[in-house]
């Protein structure tokens, strides 16, 4: 098993085919979208493939350490980045393609009008830890 990030982005990605900001949806359309996102980790739990998922407010800080002893560095609240995450959702599945198949079918959460999103998805895998060797 492998574990992969799909990273859904508020902006940075390719325009998704149904391309309207989630914040100009009808409120149905939003649940619609809510409730798809939560069958498909229902569904995906079932099948021992979900790890986590979590969405994100599009408002954020850039935060960075400034030395010992003083306050840290902030940059915000909206970060200055044509990239930004909208949430994730983090699979264990048994290969990589098995990632791309599950990645292609979120893409078609609905969206506005009731119409599939087609939106574009990052696939990321999780960098693996070499072995430990014990002697």
């Amino acid at each position: 098993m492998a574990k992969y990030l799909l990273l859904k982005h508020y902006r940075g990605a390719p325009a998704a085919v149904n391309d309207v900001p989630m914040d100009q949806w009808e409120p149905e359309e939003v649940s619609a979208h809510v409730r798809f996102m939560q069958d498909f980790a229902a569904r995906l739990e079932s099948t021992g493939e979900f790890v986590d998922a979590q969405a994100l407010s599009p408002e954020g800080t850039f935060v960075r350490y400034d030395g010992e002893g003083r306050p840290p560095v902030t940059d915000g609240p909206f970060p200055e980045t044509k990239d930004l995450i909208a949430g994730w959702m983090v699979i264990d599945v048994d290969s990589y393609d098995r990632a791309l198949e599950l990645a292609a079918e979120l893409s078609a959460a609905p969206g506005a009008g009731g119409k599939p999103i087609h939106e574009w998805l990052e696939v990321r895998p999780f960098m693996s830890e070499p072995p430990t060797v014990t002697e």
